[in-house]
């Protein structure tokens, strides 16, 4: 029996108030991964008067989640949802993007599903017309 290959890769930018939360996910999401990208971010984000959070996905290696790990999402998405500008999650399942529409409903902002990480990045880095 092969061993389950698992992790998740974290980056985390600012710039002029806004942030950029970077994941690379293979396998399933645990309990364990939220436990150490949770408070990454809240630590980044504290102090901050309207913290913009754009978040970039690859999901191309990503399995789902475990059930816990789900619940975690589903509590990080509530507590900071007016906080979350764009969620840019790039994959190859249908899953993921059917996902990734359910998602959108439960945050202030926008996420969309992409299959190519540099069309990702253009609609994270677009600004909006003001």
């Amino acid at each position: 029996m092969s061993a389950e290959h698992h992790g998740v890769s974290v980056g985390l930018e600012r710039c002029n108030g806004e942030f950029l939360l970077s994941l690379h996910v293979r396998g399933k999401l645990t309990h364990d991964d939220y436990e150490a990208i949770v408070p990454m971010l809240e630590s980044a984000i504290a102090g901050e008067e309207n913290p913009k959070i754009n978040v970039f996905m690859d999901a191309v290696e990503m399995e789902g989640w475990e059930p816990r790990a789900a619940w975690d999402d589903l509590k990080l998405g509530l507590k900071h949802s007016r906080r979350f500008n764009r969620v840019a999650v790039v994959g190859s399942k249908r899953w993921l993007e059917l996902m990734t529409r359910a998602g959108s409903l439960m945050i202030g902002g926008e996420a969309r599903y992409f299959e190519n990480e540099e069309s990702a990045m253009a609609w994270l880095n677009m600004k909006k017309a003001a």
